[in-house]
């Protein structure tokens, strides 16, 4: 590959990512820690994640349990919970948290899947832009004195790209949607 189109590739690797730890966070009937990923508990001050204040771990497959290192963070976690977008009360025993997720409704599953479905297009469209922004690059290498023949070179290896990374969200978007179908 060309080293003028390497920087272009690590933003469309660096969207997929996005998407990817994105799609993580979207809870599919399972208990998974990655739900917790944007949940920031006031740590002495600072927002802090919850897997940086205690043990998260999954006991059964719909619980998670939080068992903070400091006993006063307990509190302060389960506000966090509360206040996020997150739909679940936690049950506070005194010594760990415990979120127990409901089992998801086929409805809530269609919804889910329309929310992965809305997210890859928007992964897509991030990609679409890089590809824009690096032909808009080729174009300038050409009034630059570039070939007209390379920079059509350039222009096609940026679509090949481009086409991969597509793909690629196609690909995680299926993954996604049919974990989250699966009862």
């Amino acid at each position: 590959m060309d080293a003028r189109l390497q920087q272009y590739e690590d933003k469309m690797k660096k969207a997929i990512e996005f998407l990817q730890a994105d799609f993580a966070t979207i809870r599919a009937g399972r208990a998974n820690p990655h739900v917790l990923d944007k949940i920031r508990v006031d740590y002495y001050g600072t927002p802090t994640p919850v897997q940086q204040v205690g043990n998260v771990t999954v006991p059964e497959a719909r619980i998670l349990q939080i068992a903070p290192w400091d006993k006063s963070m307990l509190k302060a976690i389960e506000k966090a919970i509360m206040t996020s977008d997150l739909g679940i009360n936690p049950s506070n025993d005194g010594t760990v948290i415990r979120l127990i997720f409901p089992e998801v409704t086929e409805e809530r599953r269609k919804d889910l899947v329309k929310d992965v479905k809305k997210k890859a297009e928007d992964g897509k469209v991030a990609i679409r832009n890089i590809r824009r922004d690096a032909n808009d690059a080729m174009k300038k290498l050409g009034k630059e004195g570039v070939s007209e023949d390379e920079v059509k070179d350039l222009e096609d290896q940026i679509q090949k790209m481009t086409d991969k990374f597509i793909k690629e969200v196609d690909v995680c978007m299926e993954a996604k949607s049919k974990e989250i179908m699966t009862v």
